[in-house]
Formats: C-alpha cells, structure tokens, sequence
C-alpha cells in the first residue's frame, strides 16, 4: 500500500508525518523538533541517515530542516526580519555541516521557477531582491565591500523549459563550469500536502532541490552529483494538490458522522481506513475533472513578493552584510 500511496508533497516533514499517522516506523529517520515560542517558529530537522530510509521516504540521504512560522504570511516587517536572520543562521548550520569553512566563498544563487505564473514565481523574485557582489570583488577586490573577507554573490534565472527549450541542470551546468562557484543555493516554490503550511514554511535541505516533483512534473535534479559542487535547497510550499483538500474535508466529514447516533457505523467504516486508502478513494472520486489540480491562496501574489523579500534578505546578511550583522 505504501508504494501505490503517492502523495503530492515536497516536504520531508510532511513525508514522516503521513508514516506516523498510519503508525509506520520508518528506520534511519531522525526527527527532531525546537519551538522558540518568543518569536513564534517552529523548527524540525528530518535527518534521512539510511539508503533504506531515503528509499521509503523518497529522498535523498541528508538533513531538511523545515520553519514553521505562522505569521510568515502576514506583512510584518519586523517580524519578517527575525524570520530572516533565523533563515540565515539555519543555512548557515547546513553549510558547516557539510564542512565547507571556506573564506572568501564564491556563491551561485538560482533562482527556479516560471516568473510568468505567479505561484512559480518565487525563485526569480528572490534573485531580482539579491545584492550581487560578484562583478564588484572581481573588478575592484574585496576591500572594496570596505571588508576583510567578502563572498562572491552571482545570481541566475534560468527560466522553465517551456521557455528555453533546455533543462535548467543544463544551463546551471553551463554557469558552473564558466564561473566556477564553491556553492549553489537554489530556490524554488514548493507543493504541501497540509493547506495549512503555504506560505508559512520554508525547507532547507542539503541534498539540492528537485524542480516540478510536487507537482508530478519531475525534472532533472539539481545536486552534487549533477553539478559537482555543494547545493542547498530553499523552497517555500505555494500550492495544494485538489485531492490532499477533499481528502481533508473527508475527515471532517467522517468525524461529523461518528457523532450522529444514526451514521455512526458509516463513519466508523470510513476511519478504519488507512490515510492512503482515503487519499487513493478521493482521487478516483474526484478524477478526471479535478484530479491534477493544484490551489493557491488568492492573495498568492503578495505572500510569494514579501516571502522572497524574507529570503534574499537571509542570503545577504549572510553572504553580503556578515560584517554588519
């Protein structure tokens, strides 16, 4: 049952929540969880350690962290300010993880996505809110940032392959090769399973990033192995497959009937269901006319404008203001 369960989502918390809800252990997971109730945000590490836990899991071996902040969509300046410097001390834990304690790094932003749909446009907007720094320390030195150490910030906008006719591995390949960066940070709009988490969470990993797969339009990944270098992923969940909502409502649905004396029975047939097999009874309630669909929030495009804000703000403080900072 759990290989046909195929359910729409890119975060690997969401993964190991939906084994824990059909009381699955899944070996060589590690889940760990922080709140920081001061300034509101959740934080869980997902440490996929075995072969075997990646298969199940259906990711790679590596750490995701994920933040959870519920306010993240509301347009706060001050708080969108903490968000960012958690982000940015987040990233940097990855970084050091993967012992890279190199000074004077030279960093690849890119920015996935299609700029022309709006829930997709997450990455470029975070590229066109970046402070380059590449040309600068290139043309002038680094004492030019009036700082002792200064990375190199270069950004990228790839584009979908609807647009270029190319794979966007392809043409980060290319930039790669010509610009020779130590690492590759890639930003990308993700799918959720729970409505509840769009707009509000971001995913770090350091397994890189997959473009499309929450969406079942799986492309070339972008990662070491592809690339040869370093890269992390930050992705920002904008859209919900139709079904993962029926299915929610589903629920609801089955808890009214448990509380009616004459539909009790019906409900209870229903909740002896495992969480797959009511994904799976949705999905053939709904097709053809809704099954492929994915929701966003209507106000999809203020929320995917200021979270890229929150994110490039993280990247430049730390890759451009960490002397201030």
């Amino acid at each position: 049952m759990l290989d046909k369960y195929s359910i729409r989502t890119d975060l690997a918390l969401e993964e190991k929540e939906r084994f824990e809800s059909d009381n699955v252990e899944v070996q060589g997971v590690i889940l760990e969880e922080h709140y920081d109730e001061e300034k509101e945000i959740r934080v869980t590490r997902v440490r996929i350690e075995t072969e075997k836990g990646a298969k199940v899991m259906g990711k790679p071996v590596g750490t995701y962290l994920t933040l959870e902040a519920p306010n993240l969509s509301v347009p706060d300046e001050d708080y969108h300010r903490e968000v960012s410097e958690e982000l940015a001390k987040y990233i940097q834990e990855l970084i050091e993880t993967n012992k890279f304690n190199k000074k004077d790094v030279s960093i690849l932003v890119v920015g996935l996505g299609n700029r022309q749909v709006t829930p997709d446009a997450l990455g470029p907007n975070v590229v066109d809110h970046l402070t380059v720094t590449r040309h600068i320390v290139k043309e002038y030195g680094k004492y030019a940032m009036g700082m002792e150490h200064a990375d190199m910030l270069s950004a990228i906008v790839p584009g979908v392959m609807g647009q270029t006719g190319m794979e966007t591995v392809e043409i980060v390949r290319g930039v790669v090769q010509e610009t020779k960066p130590d690492l590759i940070i890639a930003v990308d709009a993700l799918a959720a399973r729970n409505s509840k988490r769009l707009n509000r969470t971001i995913q770090i990993a350091d397994t890189g990033i997959h473009p499309g797969t929450g969406v079942g339009n799986n492309r070339s990944g972008l990662n070491k192995e592809s690339l040869g270098i370093p890269v992390i992923g930050i992705g920002v969940p904008t859209v919900v497959d139709a079904a993962t909502i029926v299915n929610d409502t589903m629920e609801n649905f089955i808890t009214a009937l448990e509380s009616s004396k004459t539909l009790k029975k019906a409900g209870e047939v229903l909740r002896s269901y495992t969480a797959g097999e009511k994904y799976e009874l949705v999905k053939e309630l709904i097709a053809p006319h809704l099954n492929g669909m994915f929701v966003t929030p209507k106000d999809v495009d203020e929320m995917v404008n200021q979270i890229s804000y929150t994110i490039s703000e993280a990247l430049n403080i730390l890759f451009v203001k960490r002397e201030e900072a």
